[in-house]
């Protein structure tokens, strides 16, 4: 497997170098730096919004979640991913009318601009530091889980972690935006492609589609209903997660740039129906992977301690169980998942920060470069503190920040100038969350999710905001 794991690396190196310098531009200007002049056309449109959508939450956490939780994390991810394009069609067309008259300089600032309020800038900037690192620290260390079980003993998975945060900051350090739109293009299609491939040897395994169900049902029967043999897919759990999911694009700043850099409204209408069709081909496999571990598995894995059995589930799976060739390939195309997932969401907290910075513009490159270096860090010493439990690390991060979804949708599309009563709410449910969070408060009232409880309030507290709003 050394040999192709070689090979494929240094294709991959090589398209890295050649996207790099093909992206450079001596004397750019921050626009052309953070948004890649705002003009990507429809198939790199695709395939950057599906690599920071689909990362190596969809390599390492769908599989998993499919081999512990069972068919319900289709209704989890693929029916809410399907009800997220029809809003990216919605929501797209009244941000770009929005960047239009006023600008973008990444959400916080556009969302200071709306409100004439620093502190609705200071907010969402809060939330996504909050919540992306945790997201970043995921990519980061499962690229370690994987390059600990290929090259095991030569160097601890913390090294791994210091050489892709190295590679990730000085690739966008040339390149820019434009260069990680590059690297998302190839991820893309790599992680489709290895997907698939394995995806199709764990089918082969069980011998076709009807097969895998029939002896699933004989391993473990609650695989194939909700709420699953942990309990987890209840109703509002579902209810949450669609809310959440469906928020990404408003929420999550790397996917709300994808929407503005498009070269015209007709490329990000076509762009958004392509990544439903995206999301509908990348998970489809990960069924076939995640049963494969409950049926083929299960003595294997589940003896294991828990911490330990997302680990040795991957290795199995992705490395000792597939052709060297296969093995390799997923090996790459996990790299490569993570350094484009890492690099976009390092440098949405830098498009943030320098929405909120009011000086010359030489200052703001240098002050976001700094930025983008210490968020990195950060992510680095994060991704050494999460061993397992990926998907739900990343379902946390998808519902902290769309809690932030109605001040955002209030700002976009009102021209009214609005109360900052909504802003001071939204900040004390970001504490609020945070605290049950941190297992301080409850997360559970009246029998309700404390998530869908704030995000119905904050709505209400959104219409409310807008009614005092003044014409």
């Amino acid at each position: 497997m050394k040999f192709w794991i070689i090979v494929f690396g240094l294709a991959y190196a090589g398209l890295l170098v050649f996207a790099s310098l093909k992206s450079y531009k001596k004397g750019r200007s921050v626009e052309d730096f953070m948004l890649a002049g705002s003009n990507v056309g429809i198939i790199l449109g695709v395939l950057t919004y599906a690599a920071a959508l689909f990362s190596t939450f969809t390599f390492l956490g769908m599989p998993d979640f499919f081999r512990r939780h069972g068919i319900g994390a289709w209704i989890f991810l693929a029916v809410s991913d399907g009800a997220m394009v029809f809003f990216i069609l919605w929501f797209g067309y009244h941000i770009r009318t929005k960047v239009k008259k006023m600008g973008f300089k990444g959400v916080a600032g556009m969302l200071s601009n709306c409100y004439g309020n620093k502190w609705a800038g200071y907010t969402i900037f809060l939330t996504a530091f909050l919540f992306l690192i945790p997201y970043v620290g995921i990519q980061i260390q499962g690229i370690a889980i994987f390059m600990g079980a290929a090259f095991p003993d030569f160097i601890p998975s913390w090294g791994w972690a210091v050489g892709i945060v190295a590679v990730m900051l000085i690739y966008s350090e040339i390149g820019g935006f434009k260069a990680i739109v590059y690297s998302d293009a190839i991820q893309g299609l790599l992680l489709l492609t290895v997907l698939w491939i394995i995806g199709y040897n764990c089918l082969s395994e069980f011998g076709g589609i009807k097969a895998m169900f029939d002896r699933v049902e004989i391993d473990n029967v609650a695989l194939l209903s909700t709420p699953g043999p942990e309990g987890l897919f209840s109703a509002q759990f579902f209810i949450a997660s669609m809310i959440a999911i469906i928020m990404i694009p408003v929420t999550q700043p790397q996917l709300t740039t994808r929407l503005v850099v498009m070269k015209s409204m007709k490329s990000m209408h076509l762009m958004a129906v392509a990544v439903g069709a995206f999301a509908i081909l990348v998970i489809t496999p990960t069924i076939f992977i995640g049963m494969y571990g409950a049926s083929f598995l299960k003595d294997t894995v589940g003896d294991l301690p828990l911490a330990q059995q997302a680990n040795a589930f991957f290795e199995e799976t992705f490395l000792y169980r597939q052709p060297n060739f296969v093995g390799a390939l997923a090996l790459v195309g996990l790299i490569a998942a993570g350094l484009s997932t890492t690099n976009a969401q390092i440098f949405a907290l830098g498009s943030e920060l320098r929405g909120l910075l009011n000086m010359e513009e030489k200052k703001v490159m240098r002050i976001t470069k700094i930025g983008i270096f210490v968020f990195a860090i950060i992510s680095l010493i994060f991704s050494e503190m999460i061993k397992d439990q990926i998907a739900l690390l990343a379902r946390v991060s998808f519902a902290g920040t769309a809690l932030m979804g109605p001040m955002i949708l209030l700002g976009i599309l009102s021209d009214r100038k609005l109360s900052d009563m909504i802003i001071w709410a939204s900040f004390a449910a970001l504490v609020v969350f945070l605290l049950s969070l941190g297992g301080i408060i409850p997360g559970h009232y009246f029998g309700l999710r404390l998530d869908l409880i704030l995000f119905a309030t904050l709505s209400a507290i959104a219409g409310i905001s807008y009614l005092q709003g003044k014409k």
